[in-house]
């Protein structure tokens, strides 16, 4: 895949906190990602303004049972990410 090198102004307390983060796999890894899932991110809110648009707004209790998936799916990503940190720790 081509690259194009990119300057942008970041605070310096954030870029801090984002190399030590990004340490493993370096800091343009990690950029990639997050403006991969910043994109990823818009492409969603602007389905879900069409939905809305063609379907009507989200209920207070579908809203709810979304969150609930949101949480579900948040805990099962930090069980994996915890495993995959032991399962590296133990293959050193």
């Amino acid at each position: 895949m081509a690259t194009k090198k990119v300057t942008v102004t970041i605070p310096e307390d954030l870029l801090d906190e984002i190399r030590t983060d990004a340490a493993e796999r370096g800091l343009s890894a990690y950029v990639t990602e997050a403006l991969r899932l910043k994109r990823d991110r818009d492409r969603l809110l602007e389905l879900v303004d069409w939905l809305q648009e063609e379907h009507g707004p989200v209920t207070g209790d579908e809203r709810a049972a979304a969150l609930k998936e949101l949480d579900e799916l948040d805990v099962e990503h930090e069980r994996r990410r915890t495993a995959r940190k032991q399962n590296a720790g133990e293959a050193t």
